[in-house]
């Protein structure tokens, strides 16, 4: 205790603090001997000299300098400093040691503070793999890459790969517990690995609809008590049960899930009554539901759920109850931010940079999506249940109208009104005053709305072929929303029916810029460039139009008649196949493919198109008039009576089909019928020369007596017949006679057209020029006798009619490429 000195309350507590210690004092070291002496030469490495007081504590003792002076420098506590000189010998300083300057370096030794002479540290000691530890921590490891190599795999849409990874970590994970056991660690086993393999690899197998595997696997997590909440995973083997439409089970592990969660966790218990609730609906059991869902919606309510109920109120026909879940469907809050908040201000730039940046964020999308989701249910639901609630269908509506207006959906209500008339023209109804006096009421309301009714009202005159009021309403729905597409393909509908093509291929093109996935504005773009004759164009739309509707038969039909046009058979041909494969039993179709296959040369493809083409629609006459001359073509005419016939039956004033039958049975032998098949014919055209020179021939060959009588007839009407053409071309070169030239031509050709009649189908008789044939016994018989003018209908030797080639679909037909008028979305 001698050397313990206690603070008098005379003493100062903080004397001494402001003594300077001369040591520190580095602006006089210049002229200081004792330190350029000892930077010079070796005097600072001599050895320290020991103090000869064994205390440090020692009281105040003066301090020797290298200046030589002596301060007497104590601390708070009277223990002089570390660096104090004993009997004037200097004592090195012990704190910069670290720094590499020592007392017991030798003269000549190098300066070297980080010890750099010493060489390179040695290397770091290598993890030995063979220990136990090492392996399991490998194993470990490997496991848990698998893991999320599978839900990579998973997640990318690979779902066999996903399941092979699960399963070789399945492999993994208990090869590392066999090692545990055999280390003795089996104390330290990896729950949480187990459990995160079962649960993927159970998983795994419900993607791939492996599921009396995926159960296997769930079971065995259920049934271990090591593992914590494993009772949750019973909702999925409920899930899977669900799928198998194994209803009862599914319902049993929907409720034994629900008993092992906790009020804790309420929006999983939601979850799972409203799951019970489907599975309910599904068994038809709509009383159960309906608790379900009464639950939920008293206790936490949402548009889902709410719209199930309405569903199952609807199902046992309780009006009451419907109109009740009706307005607690609107009343349900979405919790979602109003859109004001997304529109910026003029004056605080931070503030409209922090809403342009969240304006389209996820969350903004998400809660887009509830919203239109909630009014997409809301919408069916009236729709659904308006007829149900009263007596109309008006009246139903009406007064969901006025629920909704009443509501934070006030904006649907218009919407509510335009589906209202659109139900009534989906009923085909287009006379119905209600919708359109309704469709005519929204011309005063705000832009979005009347361009919905006016486009809707377009529509229907369109479709009435009304096509003034049309246009009418297609501009004043423009005039709300240039930017409705509906709206655009309306008015250039009604410029294409005026004929107006490059208008209204501007027009569909607008409607693309508003929306580019408008395929009705496409479509008719495309038919508009075929009508322009700019086919590269329309072949360039149809094929990105083919691109968005993969199995559209009318683009497919359109890129067909293309390629004809370009003249590419083997392209319109490939389309056409593939018309086929999407509608099989399209007549047009599979005649047009005929008609290619002729076109090429093929005649066993193109008769058996053209027979299909028959059987699917038997009143096609330019199948008709094909599949007649195929088998004449190659003799077989009894066989081509069928089908004339059927053509007489379809066109009874055309004479020519009954020559057809009366000319096959001639061909055949059976001359009596032809002859019966041929007065026949005079009765019904008395004027008809070919049936009388026909008439003649055969009775001059039976040796029937009344030749004499057809022969006078044949002569008055063909003397009938020069006058009549006589008349016609006098009449036409008193009219021109400074153009006798183009007359003749003119009259020769109403000579030739009116002989052999002025329709395309009458033109048969000129494509099948007989020719005489040695093995028919008929033609052997004197034909000079008959008039060198005169052109047998069906010669032995014909050619086939090109009717149908000759057709080229250049009449598009509206069934084949109507045009798209909108009706609004529902």
């Amino acid at each position: 205790m001698e050397n313990v000195h206690l603070a008098l309350e005379e003493d100062d507590l903080y004397s001494g603090y402001n003594d300077y210690n001369p040591t520190f004092d580095s602006e006089e070291l210049e002229n200081d001997l004792g330190f350029q002496q000892a930077v010079r030469t070796s005097h600072g490495r001599r050895p320290p000299m020991t103090a000869k007081f064994p205390g440090t504590a020692m009281g105040a003792r003066p301090l020797v300098s290298s200046f030589g002076s002596r301060v007497p420098m104590t601390s708070s506590m009277g223990r002089p400093m570390t660096g104090a000189v004993q009997d004037g010998a200097a004592r090195p300083m012990t704190a910069v040691r670290a720094a590499g300057y020592t007392s017991s370096l030798t003269r000549g030794s190098t300066f070297d503070p980080l010890g750099q002479a010493r060489g390179p540290a040695p290397p770091l000691e290598a993890n030995n793999e063979d220990k136990p530890e090492e392996k399991i921590k490998i194993l470990e490891k490997k496991v848990n890459d698998l893991i999320e190599e599978s839900c990579m795999a998973q997640s990318m849409g690979a779902l066999q790969l996903a399941l092979e990874k699960a399963k070789e970590a399945g492999r993994k994970e208990r090869g590392l517990v066999r090692q545990r056991e055999q280390s003795s660690n089996a104390d330290h086993i990896n729950l949480d690995l187990t459990y995160s393999v079962l649960l993927n690899l159970a998983n795994q197998y419900a993607n791939n609809e492996m599921y009396p595997e995926a159960l296997n696997s769930y079971q065995v997590i259920v049934k271990n008590k090591m593992f914590s909440n494993a009772g949750r995973l019973k909702v999925n083997m409920a899930n899977i049960y669900f799928k198998q439409k194994n209803y009862p089970k599914a319902i049993k592990f929907y409720r034994m899930a629900l008993d092992q969660i906790s009020n804790a966790h309420k929006e999983m218990r939601i979850k799972i009554m409203q799951n019970i609730g489907v599975v309910f609906v599904c068994m038809g059991q709509y009383s159960d539901a309906i608790t379900s869902f009464e639950h939920i919606m008293g206790e936490s309510p949402n548009i889902k759920t709410g719209f199930n109920l309405i569903l199952c109120y609807y199902a046992i026909g309780d009006r009451e109850r419907m109109k009740k879940a009706f307005q607690k469907l609107i009343s349900v809050p979405l919790g979602i931010d109003d859109e004001d908040k997304y529109i910026p201000s003029n004056d605080d730039t931070s503030s409209n940079m922090v809403i342009e940046a969240i304006k389209n964020d996820k969350l903004h999308q998400m809660e887009r999506d509830l919203k239109v989701l909630a009014e997409k249910y809301i919408m069916t639901a009236a729709k659904l249940i308006a007829p149900a609630i009263e007596t109309s269908f008006a009246t139903g509506f009406d007064w969901c109208v006025d629920m909704v207006k009443s509501s934070q959906y006030v904006e649907l209500a218009n919407d509510l009104e335009i589906n209202k008339a659109i139900t009534y023209l989906r009923q085909k109804d287009f006379n119905q005053v209600s919708a359109v006096e309704t469709l005519k009421t929204f011309e005063k309301k705000d832009s979005r709305v009347k361009s919905a009714a006016a486009t809707n009202l377009s529509f229907l005159y369109f479709l009435e072929k009304d096509y003034d009021q049309a246009d009418r309403y297609a501009d004043l729905a423009m005039n709300a929303d240039r930017y409705n597409p509906a709206a655009l393909i309306n008015k250039g509908n009604t410029v294409f029916f005026k004929q107006d093509y490059e208008k209204a291929a501007e027009f569909y093109k607008e409607a693309l810029r508003n929306d580019s996935s408008c395929t009705e504005a496409l479509y008719n773009l495309g038919l508009t460039y075929k009508k322009l004759n700019r086919l590269g164009e329309a072949l360039d739309g149809f094929l990105k139009l083919h691109a968005i509707l993969r199995n559209s038969a009318q683009v497919m039909y359109q890129l067909a008649h293309l390629y004809e046009l370009l003249e590419d058979p083997q392209q319109a041909i490939e389309w056409l196949m593939q018309v086929i494969s999407v509608t099989p039993t399209d007549p047009q179709a599979l005649a047009k493919l005929g008609e290619l296959h002729d076109g090429e040369g093929d005649k066993s493809q193109a008769f058996q198109y053209y027979y299909e083409s028959f059987r699917y629609f038997p009143s096609n006459i330019d199948v008709i008039e094909w599949l007649g001359a195929y088998y004449i073509e190659t003799q077989f005419c009894e066989k081509a009576i069928q089908y004339f016939e059927r053509a007489t039956l379809i066109q009874p004033t055309q004479v020519k089909w009954q020559l057809m039958v009366a000319s096959c049975y001639r061909r055949s032998g059976n001359y009596q019928k032809a002859l019966e098949t041929y007065k026949d014919i005079h009765r019904k055209f008395p004027e008809n020369v070919e049936c009388l020179r026909f008439l003649v021939r055969l009775c001059t060959d039976m040796g029937l007596k009344e030749v004499q009588e057809y022969a006078t007839r044949l002569k008055k009407v063909e003397k009938m017949k020069e006058i009549r053409e006589q008349r016609v071309k006098s009449g036409r070169e008193g009219s021109a006679r400074g153009r006798r030239e183009g007359r003749e031509g003119s009259a020769g050709s109403a000579d030739s057209s009116h002989s052999s009649n002025s329709t395309k189908g009458e033109r048969l008789s000129a494509k099948m020029r007989s020719l005489p044939a040695s093995n028919e016994p008929y033609e052997a018989s004197s034909p000079k006798e008959l008039d060198a003018s005169y052109v047998d209908p069906l010669g032995p030797q014909m050619e086939r009619p090109k009717t149908g080639a000759k057709k080229r679909m250049e009449d598009d037909d509206f069934a084949d490429e109507e045009l798209g008028e909108d009706l609004l979305p529902e």
